[in-house]
């Protein structure tokens, strides 16, 4: 549990890993490693259509006078009954339907002696809008009118004589439409605000924020660029995905500069299919207290054969000398004496373990003599060492799951989630230090910003 618990303090430390005069890794470049955030974006039909409603007034049109349009004889009011609804479509479009209820009053008659009768009756109005999003933000609309749908065609009763009235109250209609197609057009590039939400992803990062208190660990998210998927049309709202383009980067210590918050986002790429990958290097350190206590777990205490005769190893410690991990071990029996066995630290990926390779011996020894049993027992000990000494790395690679997706999955600002899942782990590079061994770990992980309500 100590090696666990050592393992996961350190690893935490260094989430997202970046050069770091803390865990002494100043020698080495961590490369920055293009990565993606996702932000799922859907805007509710219902929302714009709330905004349109509350741009039309409920009397729509009123014609109160029986002598325009050549003496017509004929009055009407137009009336929006229920409110207006939005409906996707099949071909990048939006269906629109306006139910309305009219009043009409008609005069029968000649020489200025007319007769009145009026009615009331309803229909809808559809509409159809196309859109087309360019990639500066803009979004043209183009709506044009798509006929009626009458419950009841109008027809005014005089008794004997009932004169159908729709040509008229069509004519009207036709008139109102062309005009709200204008009003419709208008408001939809006003509610169809896509890069309000760019910029908001892109100012989240502005200011790096603390991914631990207790290290004092900052990160700083410089977004690059900004992708975007075509708009897509379901029954009850418009759904895109935009996607940051960033460089991630971890400090230690003293907060980081912030960037400069933007006002607009920059033009956007069109693709259609957003990268949904985070890549980053994360590192975790195992003291050289901790490698020596696995060294003692397997091997003190324990003899060993030799051309029949037994060698006992009675101490053993591990250190680094330059870029190599060193094994002292004390021997007694058939060899007595300070055995030195090193090796580059390597992954190996089928033990997951550490391990050594190219792996080198040498013998102190004041028995002459035994000198000459160096070589059976090189033979004996390097391959001990190289079959079975390794540094486990499972846990390594499960806490640093644990603590990335920790990080990952939290509410830095309200109202704007960060969601993420760790799905490749592998340490890559194994560097040492004066305390202990340093694990470079490659990190696959999806990222995405979630807009809560939204």
């Amino acid at each position: 549990m100590k090696f666990i618990k050592i393992i996961f303090l350190l690893g935490f430390i260094n989430i997202f890993g970046q050069n770091n005069p803390e865990n002494q890794l100043a020698s080495y470049n961590f490369p920055k490693v293009k990565s993606s955030i996702t932000m799922p974006v859907a805007i509710p039909l219902s929302e714009i259509s709330n905004m349109i409603n509350a741009s039309v007034k409920e009397l729509i049109y009123q014609d109160d006078s029986y002598t325009d349009n050549n003496n017509d004889q004929f009055k009407v009011k137009v009336w929006k009954t229920n409110p207006i609804r939005l409906i996707g479509g099949t071909n990048h479009n939006i269906l629109i339907e306006v139910p309305l209820k009219i009043w009409a009053e008609k005069g029968i008659g000649t020489l200025g002696l007319y007769t009145y009768q009026n009615t009331t009756f309803e229909t809808v109005m559809s509409f159809s809008t196309s859109l087309n999003f360019k990639n500066n933000w803009t979004i043209d609309t183009y709506t044009k009118p798509n006929g009626f749908t009458w419950v009841k065609k109008p027809v005014l009763d005089y008794g004997r004589i009932q004169i159908p009235i729709t040509s008229l109250v069509e004519k009207s209609l036709i008139e109102q439409q062309e005009k709200f197609c204008k009003t419709i057009d208008q408001q939809l590039a006003t509610q169809l605000n896509f890069q309000q939400y760019a910029v908001m992803a892109w100012n989240v990062f502005a200011n790096p924020f603390n991914i631990s208190e207790e290290y004092n660990t900052w990160l700083k998210v410089s977004p690059i660029s900004v992708n975007i998927t075509p708009l897509k049309f379901y029954a009850n709202q418009i759904n895109t995905d935009i996607g940051i383009d960033v460089y991630s980067e971890t400090f230690t210590g003293t907060k980081p500069t912030s960037s400069p918050a933007v006002k607009n986002a920059s033009d956007f790429t069109p693709i259609s299919v957003l990268p949904d990958k985070f890549s980053l290097q994360t590192t975790a350190n195992i003291p050289f207290s901790e490698a020596t206590n696995i060294a003692r777990n397997m091997f003190l205490n324990k003899d060993y054969d030799v051309r029949g005769s037994k060698v006992k190893i009675t101490d053993i410690k591990v250190y680094g000398v330059d870029d190599r991990v060193m094994i002292e071990a004390q021997t007694e029996g058939y060899v007595n004496g300070k055995a030195f066995i090193s090796g580059i630290p390597v992954y190996d990926e089928t033990k997951k373990k550490i391990v050594l390779s190219n792996t080198k011996f040498n013998l102190k020894t004041a028995n002459f003599l035994q000198k000459t049993a160096t070589l059976l027992f090189k033979g004996k000990i390097i391959k001990m060492i190289e079959d079975e000494y390794g540094i486990p790395t499972q846990d390594l690679e499960n806490t640093s799951k644990k603590s990335i997706e920790e990080a990952f999955n939290k509410e830095y600002y309200k109202g704007l989630k960060m969601s993420g899942r760790v799905f490749n782990l592998k340490p890559s590079k194994i560097l040492l230090n004066p305390s202990g061994i340093t694990a470079v770990i490659d990190t696959n992980a999806t990222l995405r910003l979630m807009l809560n309500g939204i």
